[in-house]
């Protein structure tokens, strides 16, 4: 009976459209995995760019910053004192060209089920 399958031309096609599937939903998780990170780290600009505007915490702002959430994320990466001043600088030079809620979404988030035939 294996070997039948095997060679059933209607098997193979399922098999396919299967595979197509998972590599669909895998891609669909990346892309909504992206979004909300580039979200996150937005809001996390847009934070540190209001707190060191009003609360006058001076320059040791980032570097307590980045220990606390390197502690707290271990699992994470990306908290480097850098890293920080790149997320601002990202928040303060795109803040002024768009809106948050107009981020292009990438091409395959927008490819509907149907285009798949689901």
């Amino acid at each position: 009976m294996t070997s039948d399958l095997a060679i059933n031309k209607e098997y193979k096609a399922w098999l396919t459209e299967i595979k197509l599937r998972i590599r669909t939903v895998q891609i669909k998780a990346a892309v909504s995995v992206n979004s909300e990170l580039l979200r996150f780290y937005w809001g996390l600009g847009s934070d540190i760019v209001a707190k060191q505007t009003n609360a006058k915490w001076g320059d040791g702002f980032l570097p307590h910053l980045r220990r606390y959430l390197t502690k707290e994320f271990p699992e994470m990466k990306g908290f480097s004192k850098r890293n920080l001043e790149l997320v601002r600088q990202w928040y303060l030079f795109y803040s002024r060209a768009i809106v948050p809620a107009q981020f292009a979404k990438q091409a395959v988030s927008q490819i509907s089920d149907e285009a798949f035939g689901q």
